[in-house]
């Protein structure tokens, strides 16, 4: 892993727990299958990090972006949400700029929420690095983006002959898990790290044999996100069709099993929000979602309607996305 030339945003200023807690905030009025932009912003509003690193305007008042930044209509959004007397309020900014944060998504067409995430994150992404010309790859993964939603995936080859270990370092801002075979978030995640042997048509080369052998290849996550985006996947890739059953996922994540270093403390992580599709197949349906507020209780929040409601209903559901804080 090389090391960045330079930090954008320094970890120690961030604040993992709220630094204002008071009732939900307003729901968000639907236009016709916008559900999907809703749960996500919903979802970011109520991830404490990045709402209290928005709240206290730092971004907007060092921003020089011209026309679009995706950070600073978040932080216009959070704010609005939260401070807005109103029961629902509207996502304007949002849904006029869309084709600036993802150029796929059409007005009024049904689109996946999981898409709608990973392009707003690239977007406050991008809005980060705005002014930062010449960056090193290392540098742009130290944005406030990264330093709250990133991790580092290690894999690891081991050559089955003379076992010499090759070890490659991926940055990522969320992890897609397959569900099929699982019963619980626990059991995916067990799988994702147990060793998993590559065969000679996999071509890899060690560089010790100096040729292609057998070999067993592993990942693990080498550095842990601050805050865990998790989607398991509802469409099946060979058949298409959405995958509807129950996968059990706790209110409490412990990271460490699943680090390469799995010998320190415990990592623990807190659930706080999760996204839900409901639907008999992965292209129609709607999308709701459960936030923690700033308060601890949960809500349920489906476009303009939140409700109060308790862990119990919050563990029970078939849940697409799931977000973890540590």
């Amino acid at each position: 892993m090389a090391l960045p030339q330079r930090i954008l945003f320094p970890p120690e200023k961030i604040r993992m727990d709220w630094q204002q807690r008071q009732r939900p905030g307003a729901g968000l009025l639907n236009l016709g299958n916008t559900c999907y932009i809703n749960v996500i912003l919903q979802c970011l509003t109520y991830t404490p990090p990045l709402a209290n690193y928005l709240l206290s305007h730092e971004h907007s008042q060092s921003c020089q972006q011209q026309g679009f930044c995706m950070m600073c209509v978040m932080e216009v959004h959070i704010r609005k949400v939260l401070h807005s007397s109103a029961s629902a309020i509207l996502p304007g900014a949002v849904l006029r700029d869309l084709k600036f944060i993802g150029e796929e998504f059409e007005y009024g067409r049904q689109e996946n929420a999981y898409e709608f995430l990973r392009c707003a994150l690239s977007a406050m992404q991008r809005a980060c690095l705005s002014g930062s010309s010449d960056v090193d790859i290392s540098s742009q993964e130290t944005t406030i983006v990264h330093q709250i939603f990133g991790g580092f995936m290690r894999s690891r080859v081991t050559c089955l002959s003379c076992h010499t270990v090759t070890d490659s370092y991926k940055a990522f801002l969320d992890v897609s898990l397959d569900i099929r075979a699982a019963s619980s978030l626990t059991s995916v995640l067990e799988d994702c790290v147990t060793p998993k042997e590559l065969d000679l048509k996999e071509c890899f080369k060690c560089s010790k044999c100096k040729k292609r052998v057998a070999a067993c290849k592993r990942i693990t996550i080498h550095q842990a996100p601050r805050v865990l985006t998790l989607c398991l996947e509802r469409a099946d890739q060979w058949t298409g069709k959405k995958i509807s059953k129950f996968v059990d996922y706790p209110e409490y994540l412990d990271l460490r099993p699943y680090m390469s270093d799995t010998a320190g403390e415990p990592l623990l992580c807190s659930l706080y929000a999760i996204v839900v599709h409901s639907g008999d197949t992965c292209l129609e349906g709607h999308f709701f979602c459960y936030t923690k507020a700033s308060n601890g209780l949960w809500y349920k929040m489906d476009d303009e309607s939140v409700d109060h409601c308790d862990t119990h209903t919050v563990l029970g559901q078939q849940a697409y996305l799931l977000f973890y804080a540590r």
